[in-house]
């Protein structure tokens, strides 16, 4: 017993100087680039920590948290983590737009909040007071409430729209992924899903979703989020992988590539600028590409460089190209899906044609081929796995996973190359046709 106490003594000291090291090395490199130090202010800007930071933040990051949870006990950590009432507040911010209603740099009290969002004073004191203790609004003197730098980024449309989706629909599904899981064992289809109960619908979330113009707008919205974190910046596509290396089969040495699901062409319009060698056709369903051609920027609309086309993902490939790029694409699907996806590339692969897969790749026990993974990125990874079976029946994969998958939808498909950008949360995986 003694010799646990020790233990427990020395692993919080531990802890306590790590978390001192590193702090203080985040302070170096701040006051070095003359960048100020983190504030909950709401006019504080958002993702401050530059790359030279972002180690000595992950070494803080999960130190505090082992350190909270030692201390914490058991009890109140499982407690912590059971709890199901933090989504409350947040659906009650997003549902009545209460980030909305107090006025950015002012304030407003729990009264006229409650009057305006019909609450009442009471619930809306309840609700914000709970939020606030996790950093959301705060309350600068007695039943005044004011923003901080989350309830602040809450107001906008896109944040409201992505908050009102996880709680509103999100979270109903994820109580049903056990019942789905009993009802259909083993399932792989889009439609056989917690996300499918909770709607009382034989249909997947893609014809739910499409099906309602207002749903389509707001997932459209809530998406954009992801295009606002640093670590899915198009920059970890242009920077790195070296796509000037694809080996051209064009006169001139155009590298022609396919950007699969691309969307409007944001990550294609990245790498046009950057890369004057590649020509892109970005394929995605007709209604998300539609106007995507009037608003490319000037420069690459003269160029005639980027290009859209309607496809759909399970069809055959009709474009013969050097490479076919797909980001962030195949962790919507199961299996069976992902092969048929990949499969139906194989008519139009010449040898030695690329796809470059750029996707999340799990932590392994015991593998650290792409570098050791902060426990706190992981526990987010872990819980956007069981968010990828609630919703879609898919799965996020580990490298051991994603090779079996290649391996499954033709022996032709080769493995080469894998890398992780520094500060990306995707890996991209380089796999050349060899028939």
């Amino acid at each position: 017993m003694a010799t646990n106490a020790v233990h427990a003594t020395t692993r919080i000291i531990h802890l306590a100087q790590a978390i001192s090291e590193s702090v203080a090395k985040i302070n170096e490199v701040l006051s070095i680039q003359g960048l100020p130090t983190p504030s909950f202010d709401e006019d504080f800007p958002a993702n401050i920590l530059p790359t030279e930071a972002l180690d000595a933040r992950d070494a803080v990051l999960d130190a505090t948290a082992e350190l909270h949870d030692l201390l914490l006990g058991p009890l109140h950590l499982v407690k912590m983590h059971a709890g199901s009432n933090n989504s409350v507040c947040m659906q009650a911010i997003a549902r009545y737009g209460i980030a909305n209603i107090v006025p950015p740099g002012g304030q407003s009290s729990f009264k006229e909040i409650g009057k305006q969002s019909g609450l009442g004073e009471q619930m809306v004191r309840r609700l914000l007071r709970h939020a606030m203790t996790m950093r959301i609004f705060c309350e600068p003197e007695p039943g005044v409430v004011a923003h901080t730098q989350a309830s602040r980024m809450l107001a906008s449309p896109q944040m409201r729209a992505w908050m009102t989706i996880g709680t509103g629909e999100m979270w109903p599904a994820a109580t049903k992924l056990l019942d789905a899981l009993e009802k259909w064992p083993g399932s792989q289809e889009p439609n056989e899903t917690a996300f499918s109960l909770s709607q009382n619908t034989t249909q997947s979330i893609y014809e739910v979703v499409g099906s309602s113009p207002e749903r389509g707008a707001r997932f459209a919205q809530a998406m954009e989020i992801w295009a606002t974190r640093p670590d899915y910046a198009p920059s970890h596509v242009v920077e790195g992988y070296v796509w000037e290396s694809i080996p051209s089969s064009n006169p001139g040495g155009r590298i022609h590539l396919v950007d699969v699901g691309g969307a409007q062409g944001h990550v294609a319009c990245a790498l046009a600028k950057r890369y004057p060698s590649l020509e892109i056709v970005v394929q995605d369903m007709d209604k998300v590409i539609e106007g995507a051609e009037l608003a490319l920027p000037e420069d690459l609309a003269r160029q005639k460089r980027i290009r859209f086309m309607a496809h759909d993902l399970f069809a055959p490939q009709t474009v013969a190209a050097d490479a076919f790029f797909f980001r962030w694409i195949l962790h919507n699907w199961a299996d069976k899906y992902c092969v048929a996806i990949l499969r139906a590339h194989v008519p139009a692969l010449r040898p030695g044609a690329r796809l470059i897969i750029m996707d999340t790749c799990m932590p392994e026990p015991g593998e650290d081929s792409l570098g050791t993974v902060p426990v706190w990125v992981e526990r987010d990874l872990r819980a956007e796995d069981l968010n990828m079976a609630t919703i879609f029946n898919a799965r996020e994969r580990t490298l051991g996973e994603w090779k079996a998958l290649f391996a499954q939808a033709d022996a032709g498909f080769k493995l080469e190359g894998v890398t992780k950008p520094k500060g990306s949360a995707l890996t991209i995986m380089e796999v050349v046709w060899e028939p």
